[in-house]
């Protein structure tokens, strides 16, 4: 049995909240161990958002090539992924290798220790042959995998999650992607405008069911023009794969590609986290989590493994907290004082190592002096970068009525703007805002169109802030921008 080594913060998984949490910490000036087994930084910049949105980005430009028939006289294009795939491997990912993050990281103070992490008991955690008593905090950033379902043959089969998709080098010919969310709709628009055949089959009556309908069906009437064909209601009942072609088998109908693509969703590990031995249930979906991202005494979470939202930007947000509470918890630990507040605040991390180290700094403006601040997820922006893109935040109209709220809804088509008229081809979105009648507040918006996750940023600072609707509708905008159609849609409240 290794004798515990002590350190004061245990950081498990190394995800972008985790790396965030676990360098700041060291920057304060604790002792701290990350903790990874895969790659340091996690799946936003190896598989996710950032190669993804190169894809995308790609993806993009033969679709505006092509649209230049249209607009400004002849073009023709010649999709190549060549390019795209040298990009993602080089600038992207360096090849799949972590060694620059992990150089990150113990650049900023903390130490790094390569291996799968589990408790060992109260403050403690292992990691092969090595264990660590935390005397401060333990924190799991571990995130998600993803979620398989249980078909019939398809465990036997060389499928795609949206690892080997990302990874690809040379395309398929042709594709089924497995799943209707945002990542399967993004990708399968990527693949379908370089020249794969894609077929994408969905359980639900909808694609991108999470959001409003008017957004799935522009979603899908996009993918629809680029070349997917989209199947919906359908149960996939088994998989079966020749060495050359997957099929999947539903009812009486079959579906058949040279590759099948997965991507129905993701789930937490647990079971690997060793949280019995801290008297904490493991059987849930996520680790459950209260708004200081606290799991019970002395362990926190952050990022994806917590099901608040597999986003970076909630995974940084939760950071900022979990790294504003443990510095509270560890200034208090050591008897300390902060009069200004400033380690309590989000982003107050580098303020709060001078107060761990016994000097005070002055208050910024993220939050009241002397508190901690606490998870608030009523203004989520979520991003789908399909073309067009759809931003939302907030509650749906659906959401919003099955939470008795008196709720009014603005629509304004895109297509009717100054702007979306200017824009012509590849103009297809709208503005839908859901309001509480009764307080006279956005609870809920969302943005389609060529721009809507740009848009979207006026729309989360109107929930956030519960700007009043009157406000709303006295303020200037800009013409002839694509969110001037918010004020259309103020005006169509009803």
């Amino acid at each position: 049995m290794a004798e515990p080594e002590l350190v004061d913060v245990v950081v498990v998984g190394l995800g972008v909240g985790g790396e965030e949490v676990a360098g700041r910490l060291a920057e304060a000036g604790l002792s701290v161990v990350g903790v990874e087994r895969d790659l340091v930084g996690g799946e936003c910049p190896y598989w996710g958002c950032i190669p993804s949105k190169m894809m995308i980005r790609a993806g993009n430009a033969l679709a505006e090539a092509r649209r230049v028939n249209e607009l400004a006289g002849s073009a023709q294009v010649q999709p190549d992924f060549a390019p795209v795939a040298k990009r993602i491997r080089k600038e992207a990912t360096d090849n799949w290798n972590d060694q620059v993050a992990v150089d990150r990281l113990i650049e900023r103070g903390g130490r790094f220790v390569r291996g799968s992490g589990r408790l060992d008991g109260p403050g403690r955690v292992r990691v092969g042959e090595q264990v660590f008593q935390a005397r401060h905090a333990i924190v799991f950033g571990t995130g998600t995998r993803p979620s398989i379902p249980p078909i019939d043959g398809l465990a036997d089969t060389p499928y795609w999650t949206n690892h080997q998709a990302t990874e690809v080098d040379e395309l398929p010919e042709s594709l089924l992607v497995l799943g209707g969310g945002a990542i399967g709709l993004e990708l399968a628009q990527v693949f379908a405008r370089f020249g794969v055949r894609v077929t994408m089959l969905e359980a639900l009556d909808r694609v991108l069911a999470i959001e409003e309908p008017e957004a799935s069906e522009v979603t899908a009437a996009a993918l629809r023009a680029d070349g997917v064909e989209i199947h919906t209601g359908v149960k996939a009942e088994r998989v079966s794969h020749d060495g050359s072609t997957f099929t999947v088998h539903s009812g009486d109908d079959t579906f058949t590609a040279a590759r099948l693509l997965v991507v129905t969703g993701r789930k937490a590990q647990l079971e690997e986290l060793g949280l019995e031995t801290v008297g904490v249930d493991a059987s849930h979906r996520y680790l459950p989590v209260d708004n200081r991202m606290v799991v019970t005494d002395g362990i926190w979470a952050v990022g994806d493994v917590t099901g608040e939202g597999a986003f970076t930007h909630i995974a940084m947000y939760q950071a900022a907290i979990v790294i504003a509470d443990v510095l509270d918890h560890v200034r208090h630990a050591k008897g300390a004082v902060d009069p200004s507040g400033t380690a309590n605040m989000v982003g107050g991390a580098m303020g709060a190592a001078s107060a761990v180290g016994g000097t005070t700094a002055a208050a910024g403006a993220g939050g009241a002096a002397g508190t901690v601040p606490r998870a608030d997820y009523r203004a989520l922006p979520r991003v789908t970068f399909t073309d067009p893109e759809v931003g939302a935040v907030g509650l749906t109209e659906f959401q919003a009525r099955q939470r008795g709220i008196h709720v009014q809804v603005g629509f304004a088509p895109l297509t009717t703007s100054a702007r979306g008229w200017i824009h012509k081809t590849g103009n297809e979105g709208f503005i839908k805002l859901i309001a509480d009648a009764d307080q006279g507040v956005l609870v809920g918006a969302t943005s389609v169109g060529p721009a809507g996750g740009e848009v979207l940023s006026g729309l989360v600072v109107a929930v956030h802030a519960a700007v009043p609707l009157s406000q709303l509708r006295h303020m200037i905008y800009a013409y002839p921008t694509f969110h001037r159609a918010i004020e259309d849609a103020l005006r169509n409240l009803r």
